[in-house]
Parts: structure tokens; sequence; C-alpha cells
């Protein structure tokens, strides 16, 4: 049954506000007045002003115990040893050069990468082991074709002649002949996209017959392709953005169904959008990965290319703050003040900022209280969300997920079961409620 155009929230840019209106295939138009000019970036050669754009990223963590590489790539003080690791990335922009980030942010040791190459994936698909023949490139760093990544150090690759498609997927395949010293490891859990390990050098194998799946990527941290006229667009957040509730190699997140909307359009075809989140992660306080405020630097202001910043993050630092008026009050006014800071750093570097409310957890058996202190701190920071004129605009997820007859509670064809992660069509009304006019440049 079709239901009536509602307000889904107020964007507001400059100094206009505007209305979105959103039906129940998502955003039916702007009112008032017509969608605001933008100033054009800089324009120039593809490569030709050294700049390049961030297509592709994965947040660095430590490696919980339960998420190492499984037996027998998991030894004592010793991981990967003379092991192949397939991954396969889905990128958002292409082009006909691109260059790899490996990470060993959290490592406790050096990281020796003996060889690595990239590919197209069988059949152009995630998470699969085979890679198309004669598709195959070997990655090199500064002429090398090993490297050793220091402790806490990361390593971009030299240029590789390839040609990407914008939104397909990538094969990158690493070998390391001595493995890892250590048991910690940086790696990003949340996948929801099927990684290959098998021991030997099998670099540039099409197949990799008797495999290991896992569901994790490992020290692959990120993907880049020449500026031409591009930029990207950042998304920090916790495990609504990285994805729990999508399918596994489907790549059904709310960043992927928006990167595809973006793509629909001549004007935004060139925007990349690249997911810096992780499940369980918080603002104030570190838990699954380093807080937001902590790894802002890291995660936004050093991406290549970044132009944008969507904050969709905050409800586990409500959750997890203890069900007291006074506990509550604090987290909400600690929230609102990280809010603050996240938009001076990102503006100080040139980058527009976007801020989403943060949508239901009614009847979640963690998070929701009886007394309702919890719902009231998330109130309290919509309503500041929604208000304060922070953010250069307001993405209303809050009401593009909720139920409209139980507000408190997220839509129930939205609800994974849990009652806080959204299921693919829950991520795709999130996706529509982001006017795809806010990444004109």
């Amino acid at each position: 049954m079709s239901r009536r155009p509602s307000v889904l929230g107020l964007i507001a840019v400059g100094a206009v506000t505007v209305a979105v209106v959103a039906t129940s295939s998502g955003i039916a138009g702007l009112v008032p007045g017509s969608e605001p000019e933008t100033a054009a970036a800089g324009r120039g050669p593809a490569g030709a002003d050294g700049r390049w754009v961030t297509s592709w990223t994965s947040m660095p963590q430590l490696t919980e115990p339960h998420n190492m590489p499984p037996a027998p790539f998991t030894q004592e003080n010793l991981v990967l040893a003379d092991s192949t690791l397939r991954q396969t990335v889905r990128v958002s922009v292409g082009g006909q050069h691109m260059r790899i980030r490996l990470s060993n942010a959290f490592g406790g040791a050096p990281l020796p990468i003996t060889s690595a190459s990239v590919a197209l994936p069988a059949g152009g698909q995630a998470g699969v082991s085979e890679i198309e023949p004669g598709t195959s490139r070997p990655v090199t760093f500064s002429g090398r074709s090993s490297v050793v990544i220091p402790v806490g150090a990361q390593m971009v690759s030299d240029p590789i002649s390839f040609s990407l498609a914008a939104r397909s997927n990538l094969t990158v395949t690493l070998y390391l002949a001595e493995g890892q010293a250590s048991n910690n490891v940086t790696s990003h859990p949340g996948s929801r996209t099927t990684s290959h390990l098998l021991a030997g050098n099998h670099v540039a194998d099409a197949t990799l017959p008797g495999a290991t799946p896992t569901d994790h990527w490992y020290f692959l941290s990120g993907l880049e392709v020449p500026a031409r006229t591009g930029a990207t667009a950042v998304m920090l957040g916790d495990s609504l953005t990285d994805g729990r509730g999508s399918t596994t190699n489907g790549n059904d997140r709310w960043p992927d169904q928006l990167l595809g909307r973006l793509h629909a359009s001549r004007v935004t075809a060139n925007v990349a959008v690249v997911n810096q989140a992780a499940g369980g992660n918080r603002v104030l306080n570190d838990g699954l990965g380093p807080n937001a405020l902590a790894r802002l630097d890291r995660d936004v202001l050093a991406q290549s290319g970044a132009r944008w910043l969507i904050v969709f993050e905050g409800v586990n630092d409500i959750g997890t703050a203890e069900a007291t008026e006074a506990a509550q009050k604090a987290v909400a006014e600690d929230l609102i003040t990280a809010y603050d800071q996240i938009v001076t750093r990102a503006h100080a570097q040139g980058i527009t900022v976007y801020g989403a409310t943060l949508t239901p957890f009614g009847g979640n058996t963690g998070y929701d209280d009886a007394a309702g202190t919890r719902e009231g701190a998330r109130q309290t920071v919509n309503h500041w969300i929604r208000t304060s004129g922070r953010f250069d605009a307001v993405l209303d997820f809050d009401r593009a997920a909720r139920d409209p007859a139980n507000p408190r509670q997220l839509l129930p064809a939205f609800d994974t079961g849990d009652h806080l992660h959204l299921n693919p069509t829950g991520y795709r009304a999130l996706a529509n409620a982001v006017p795809g006019w806010l990444f004109r440049h």
C-alpha cells in the first residue's frame, strides 16, 4: 500500500535550508527552490598534478583472537608463514592506473610482504578465489617486488597500469614467505567479503585449489586512482555503516547503495565513496578499533582526495554508557562536543561535513532500557544534529529508518531482528535519504 510523501528531514546548506521529501521509493524532490550550485574543484589531466583519490578503504583494526587467520595459518607469535592471501574489494571509481595501501598499524612486528599482485576476479565476482587468466599484474613498492612494513606504518605501492572500471571488483593477492612474527596483526574483521588462504606462493596462480576461506580482510587498507575530476566522500561510522546485516559478498551496505545512486547521475558519476567504519566502534572511547576522534586524522583527513565527510556514529557510546540520567546526560553532552570537534578539524582541511541522526534501538536487549534514559540521550543528540547548524547538511537517518507507529523502534521491514541493525532494504532507505546534489563539485 503506497503512503503519502512525508518530510524526511531538514537539510541545511550554508544559509539555505531545504526539506527533503521522501516517498516509499526514495527521495521525490526538494522544496523549496532549486538545487544549490557549488564551486568546482581544481581540474587537470589525470595524475598530471600528482593528485589521487581514494577509491576503496577498510578501517585498520587490531585483530581479535577469534578473527585471526584460521588454523594452520596462525601459530604462536607467527601468522601466515609461507602463505598466500587472496582478497577481493569493490572499488568505487576506476581508472587506467591505481595503487594500493598496505597497513601494519596494529602489528606487533614488522610485516614482510614477499610479493603481491592485482587481477580481475573470475566472473567479476566478490569473494571468489579464482582470477581471470591473463589479468594478473605484479605490485611493486619503490620499484621493489618485496617490502617490509615497519610497526605502525603503511606502504603505498607504485602506480599499477590496470584498466579498472568503476564499481568493479578487484583481486589483491599477497604472499608472505616469512609470515609476521606476532599475533598482533592488522585487519578489518567486518569485511562482509570472503578471502582465501593457501600454503605456498600462489600470487600469480589463476586458481587456489583447496584454499581456506575466511570472511575478513588482512593488511589491505586502501586503493587509489588518479584524480582527474573526481573526489572522495568518507563515511565515518560503526557497524551500521560497516554493514552488519548486509549480504556477505553482496556489497549492499548503505554506502554501497549510495554509490550506485550517485553513479547513476552523470554529474556525480566521478564521486568515490569509501567506508571507514567498524562494528563496535565508538566516538568517545576505544572499543573495536580506536575511537572516532583518535582515528579522524588517519581515516578521514589523510585520505587522498577527501572532499566530503558523513558522520553517522554515536549509538555505541550511548548504548555502552550506564542507563542512568547522569551518565546519559554526560554522554550526550560529550558526543555533541565530539561532533563539534570533528566539524572543526575537517573544515580546517577544506572538507565538507554532513551529520546523520542516530537510528532507533528500541527493543534491543543490550542498549534499550526500561526507563528510556538511553532513548532520551539519543533524542538529545539528534535534536542537536538537526538544529545546531554546525553540520553543512543534516541527513535524517532516524526518520528514514524508524517505524512511524513506534518511533523508538526501527521499521519492522528494515530490522534484522536485533532491533538495532538494518537489513539490505533498510540500508537502501538510508542511501535514499542522502540527496545526490550534496556531492556536486
